[in-house]
């Protein structure tokens, strides 16, 4: 609030990690995040950059044994999932609540801008398959989603303003010493549809 750098223990310092690991914005919403925009109010000197990978391309170069895997099925999308990997407390009681598993398409049709995948850190579990082999293949399509062919690496310059597609694009923040550097970023969310017809 006073403009300082907050502990290295503080709770929003643990919360910004959670988005150094690949994600769609509010997947774990029943109206999810469709097009975000970020806006960079103060940048790290060192770091911080922000990743895109991008799930369009990524779907494109599947290979056919896992599109057929895929096909048509639903994954379940949990707050607490995604932050429980990076510290087991940070997602709260209320949170939980608040936000349950909801269910999402595992592949997206945009009609003429083609199919992409839709799975990221809030991706917990595949309908219809069971959990060790639910878990293998969510890494599986992860790992191959975001291999370095498929990201663009975004170096901030003060006030650079960024916008993707969530529905298309799974994105994280890269590190940078957040006990020196201060780093202000401002995020703005378009609010989505329903991946699965009610």
């Amino acid at each position: 609030a006073n403009g300082e750098i907050v502990p290295a223990g503080h709770r929003q310092v643990i919360n910004g990690r959670a988005n150094g690991v690949w994600h769609a914005d509010s997947s774990f919403k029943d109206i999810p995040a469709w097009a975000s925009m970020l806006s960079g109010r103060i940048i790290a000197k060192h770091g911080g950059n922000t990743q895109f990978a991008s799930m369009r391309a990524a779907y494109q170069d599947l290979p056919k044994h896992l599109k057929e895997a895929i096909e048509g099925r639903a994954a379940l999308h949990h707050y607490a999932h995604g932050r429980d990997k990076i510290d087991p407390t940070l997602a709260t009681k209320v949170e939980r609540e608040m936000l349950p598993p909801v269910r999402q398409a595992l592949v997206l049709d945009r009609g003429v801008l083609g199919k992409s995948l839709y799975v990221g850190a809030h991706t917990e579990s595949i309908e219809g398959v069971d959990h060790e082999e639910s878990e293998a293949l969510i890494e599986e399509l992860k790992t191959f989603a975001t291999q370095k062919q498929y990201v663009y690496n975004h170096v901030w310059r003060d006030h650079d303003m960024v916008m993707w597609d969530n529905f298309a694009v799974v994105h994280r923040a890269m590190a940078y010493d957040e006990t020196k550097e201060k780093r202000h970023m401002v995020r703005t969310t378009l609010a989505g549809w329903p991946t699965i017809a009610a």
